[in-house]
Order: C-alpha cells, then structure tokens, then sequence
C-alpha cells in the first residue's frame, strides 16, 4: 500500500478536527479565548466574533478538501483503519502544536486562558494533553500497522465515520442553544445608527443589550425573523443558519 499518497491527506482532516476542537469547546462552549483576543485594536465584540467566523470557515475547507481528496484515493486504504486513525491523531495533535508555538508564543494572539495568572502553564499542559499525546498514539498506529487482506472496509468505515462527525459539527454549529432566547446580531462597518433601528424596529426586535454604537445588538425577536436582518446590513446573525458563527453560544 502506497502510504504517502492518502496519509498527508488524512493528517490534513486530523489538523481540520483539531481546529474545530479548539474553536467549539475553547471559543464558545468554555469562551476562555477568541482567535485574536490579545491583538491590540481587536477589542469590539464584532471584530472577535468575525475572526473566530473567519476561522472556522478554514476549518470547514481544509476538512473538506481532504475528504475529497480521501475519497479519490479510497481504493489506495486497503486495511488502513489504524492507520487512518493514526494520520488523524497526528493531525489533531499537530493542529495544537502549530496553535502553541505560532498563535501563542511567537505571535501572542491568544492564550489558553487569557484570563489565567499563570497563562503560560495552561499552554504547556493544553500542548502536552492534545498537542504531543495524540502525535505519540497516531505515529505507534501508524508504525504498528501490518496490512491484512479484506481489511479495507474499515479504513472506509472510519472515514466515513469522521466525514459524518465532521459535517454533524458544521450543522450543529448552526443552532442556537434551546435554553437561549436571544440572538445577537453583528452589523457591518459603516452601517448607520438610524438604520439599524429602524431595522430592530421592523422585525419588533426587543433590545436586551447593545453596544453605544450598535454595531453589535442582542435582542428578544422571533426565531423566524432572524434572517430578514440580513437585508438590513447584517454581517453575522446568531441562529439564523448562515454563517455558523462562534456567538451563537455566548450568554448574555
């Protein structure tokens, strides 16, 4: 079995799980960062949550075109199961070396937890936990591998498998929390005061919070209505389906 023709592949989808790992569980289930939470000048919720939009929509393309180029390649995986889940390890574990040493260290855009005394012996056990342990278990899958006849079902089996969970991620990503009844809207730069109340106003959106300029807004309306605030300057609109933004989990 030719190797190297499918495993780059599948250690780029590991590296796409990793990234999707970090934004859901650190960005809006745990909110200990956003991808640009210590860049002077990012400061207005707006920016935050639009980079973190920015960031996922990566994710979702390397994931994708890895598994396009996966599944071109599937008469290639023979008995390659261990293997796969080897080349998916690494990748995870690499996603969170690559995030330590470039996001955290050499450019400072982020910690672990920003809001941690002692930041940097978050990053060490973060890097430690899914950073090297993951690499570790992927490389002895992979080196362990032995091929064996009428195997290739698994190999197949497993990235079908990670195509389901990854797409499963996207949808998820979509919804707004059953226990949250507002949603926040991000308007695009330049659009005017006057017309964003007279958007909120039109959908009888009730205001809960707002930023003095209102660029960003979180109000009680509809969940039928959010949408038709894209016609009125909208740039990120939380539950309404498009993008999947990483405030759709933020409380108020």
């Amino acid at each position: 079995m030719q190797r190297g023709s499918w495993v780059g592949w599948a250690i780029g989808l590991g590296v796409a799980l990793g990234g999707f790992f970090d934004g859901i569980l650190l960005h809006q289930i745990l909110q200990w960062h956003h991808l640009l939470s210590l860049v002077p000048g990012v400061e207005s919720l707006r920016e935050q949550v639009l980079w973190d939009g920015y960031f996922h929509a990566l994710m979702y393309v390397i994931a994708a075109v890895a598994l396009w180029a996966l599944w071109r390649r599937r008469a290639q995986m023979a008995g390659a199961a261990r293997p796969m889940t080897g080349a998916l390890l690494i990748g995870f574990g690499l996603w969170h070396v690559i995030d330590a040493l470039l996001s955290h260290w050499l450019l400072g855009i982020h910690r672990i937890r920003v809001d941690s005394p002692d930041p940097l012996a978050w990053d060490l056990l973060w890097l430690a936990v899914f950073g090297l342990v993951p690499i570790a278990i992927g490389w002895w899958l992979l080196r362990a591998h032995r091929s064996a006849t009428g195997a290739g079902r698994g190999a197949m089996t497993t990235l079908l498998a990670v195509a389901t969970l990854t797409g499963g991620a996207a949808l998820w990503s979509l919804r707004t929390p059953e226990d949250q009844r507002f949603t926040t809207i991000v308007f695009a730069p330049g659009t005017e005061p006057r017309e964003i109340m007279n958007a909120l106003v039109a959908q009888q959106a009730a205001i809960v919070w707002a930023e003095p300029s209102l660029s960003v807004v979180v109000v009680d309306v509809p969940a039928a209505q959010r949408m038709s605030f894209y016609r009125h300057g909208a740039l990120l609109v939380s539950g309404a389906g498009v993008p999947a933004g990483c405030f759709n989990w933020t409380r108020v």
